[in-house]
Order: C-alpha cells, then sequence, then structure tokens
C-alpha cells in the first residue's frame, strides 16, 4: 500500500507538502497541487479520512435534532433519515440521531434540525457550528422543504376541477411556518375562485379528525371536499366518513399531503401531494456540507416542487 512517502517522493516534494495539499489545499499553488494529485493518482494513494479530519480539526459527524414526536411523523422523517445518511456516507460522515435535551452542541461539525417551532429559533440561534433546517423559516437559517403553498394551491384547484362544490382545510394545529404557507395556498385558490372558506385544525394524530367527522360529517353537505395538511389527518378523516355511513370519493372528497406510504395503505387509496422527502434528505446533507468545508460561501434555500398524485379519494372527471 503506497505511503505519504511515496508520494512525496514522486513528486518530487516534502512529506509536509503532499499533507498540506490534502488537509489545506487552498494554501498551497495550482501547480503544487497538480503535482501531488497526478502522484497520488499514479499510485492510487488514499488519504486516511480520520487523520485528515483530525489535521484539519473535524469530528467527521452530523448530529441530526427531530424535534417533534415520532409517533405522528414516521414513516415520514424515516425517509428523510435515509436520504441524508446515503449523501454523509459519500463524504465519510456519519450520521448521529439527538434530541435537543440530549445534544452536546460541540461534538460534532454541524446540524441539521427538523420538526421546529416558533419557540425553537431563540436557542438555534446560539449554536455556533454550521446549521441547515429541514423546514421554512422566517428568521434567516438555511433551509429546504416543499413548496408548501404551492402544493396545497394543486390539490385546491384539484378539488373543485373534480366538481367538488365545497373546499374545506383540514390543517395541523401547529404554530409554523410550514402549516401557514399550506393554509395561504388553499386560500389563495378559493379567493381566486370566489369560493367560501373554513378551516379546522387538529393535531397530527389519526383519531382526531376520526372522531370529529364520525359524529359531525352530517354538518358538512355532500360534494364536500377536504384537503388535508397531512397524509395522517386524511386518513383519519376517510375512516370517520366511513363510519358515519359515507363513502369516499362519491359523498366527500378527500385529499392528503406527504405521499410517503400512509397514502398506499388508506382504502380508498389517497389522493395526495407528494412529496420527494428522500432527495430532500440528501439536499439537506449536500448543502450542510457545503457549508462545513466552504463556512464563507453563502449558501442558497432550497423548495422542491410537489406533485399531485390523483387516486381513489376524489373524484376522476373525465376530460
Amino acid at each position: 500500500m503506497p505511503t505519504l512517502t511515496d508520494v512525496a517522493k514522486l513528486a518530487n516534494v516534502s512529506k509536509m507538502t503532499v499533507s498540506r495539499v490534502i488537509n489545506h489545499p487552498e494554501q498551497v499553488t495550482e501547480e503544487l497541487r497538480h503535482l501531488v494529485y497526478a502522484a497520488m493518482k499514479e499510485l492510487d494513494y488514499r488519504p486516511n479520512n480520520v487523520a485528515k479530519a483530525l489535521a484539519q480539526n473535524k469530528t467527521l459527524i452530523v448530529k441530526v435534532m427531530i424535534l417533534e414526536e415520532l409517533d405522528t411523523t414516521e414513516p415520514y422523517y424515516m425517509n428523510l433519515l435515509m436520504g441524508i445518511a446515503g449523501e454523509l456516507d459519500k463524504s465519510h460522515y456519519a450520521l448521529q440521531l439527538v434530541t435537543q435535551s440530549s445534544a452536546d452542541l460541540t461534538e460534532c461539525d454541524g446540524f441539521i434540525i427538523m420538526g421546529m417551532r416558533e419557540g425553537d429559533y431563540s436557542w438555534i440561534k446560539n449554536i455556533k457550528k454550521p446549521v441547515v433546517l429541514f423546514g421554512e423559516n422566517d428568521y434567516g437559517f438555511t433551509f429546504v422543504d416543499s413548496n408548501n403553498r404551492e402544493g396545497t394551491a394543486k390539490a385546491t384547484r384539484h378539488a373543485i376541477e373534480s366538481g367538488y362544490s365545497r373546499v374545506v382545510f383540514i390543517g395541523i394545529d401547529v404554530d409554523a411556518r410550514f402549516e401557514r404557507s399550506r393554509e395561504a395556498g388553499y386560500l389563495s385558490v378559493m379567493e381566486e375562485e370566489g369560493m367560501e372558506t373554513e378551516i379546522l385544525r387538529f393535531a397530527n394524530h389519526s383519531t382526531l379528525p376520526k372522531d370529529y367527522f364520525r359524529t359531525r360529517i352530517h354538518d358538512y353537505p355532500e360534494n364536500t371536499c377536504f384537503v388535508c395538511s397531512s397524509d395522517r389527518l386524511a386518513l383519519g378523516l376517510q375512516l370517520g366518513i366511513h363510519q358515519a355511513g359515507k363513502k369516499v370519493p362519491n359523498d366527500y372528497g378527500v385529499i392528503g399531503f406527504d405521499g410517503v406510504f400512509l397514502d398506499q395503505v388508506s382504502e380508498p387509496k389517497l389522493t395526495t401531494v407528494k412529496q420527494d422527502v428522500y432527495q430532500m434528505g440528501k439536499v439537506c446533507a449536500s448543502l450542510l456540507l457545503k457549508k462545513i468545508q466552504h463556512p464563507k460561501d453563502e449558501v442558497e434555500n432550497i423548495e422542491f416542487d410537489t406533485q399531485l398524485t390523483v387516486r381513489n379519494s376524489t373524484r376522476i372527471i373525465e376530460k
């Protein structure tokens, strides 16, 4: 196996120069970098990543913090974490999953944080390491998210185009920017169409809308479509309608938001606004690595387009 000494001898430079090219390439000339890289390639020399990290005062650890209950978000976050882990692995970084109470804010190179609420941003501002948030925010933090407003706008337009005469928004009862954006998408389309709006909010548990609509669905005329802020809410709503003796999609329509497994196990299968959660996880990791490796560079927020996946919980209109 080739050594640092072998590379230095072939490139006709000192071992210190080879080490500097590997660990601090910005400190050497382009000519020297070319010589050393050419020797490394010829010898198939692969630097020890742990040693390189130590030389750069790095830990090769990224901490991922989930600030909400996992039982209301699975399997959503599992897809996100798989995307993050796969991207970090390409750069030999390890993912460490932590809670807010157990997190040491120093022993890592950066943080990916998700599930934030308004009360969290004050302490997030005090983190000295690079941070990327999964979720849009109003506080200037780099973030990755779906275009939440456009997602529910697509869902609302689909409900109207499917012939439903009334459209009601079922939101998540949280003080968070993503939820305000989803409500705004619904409201914008309803205003454009001159239709009456109504918003109900529940914690993100399927049992709450199920119990509510099992006894209250008769308060809503048939030919109403419910645009929901999560698939979990939509599944509960569908079950409540069924238990009340009504039919989806003929009596009532239901549209979810997420498109991560739950939409496929409902009966009927759920029309939903699908997010590419795995890909968003990969981008969270790549943006954080960019901030770690180039701390002076500006890193832009990324918003992903959503896709409306039409299934059997809304009527299919022949065109």
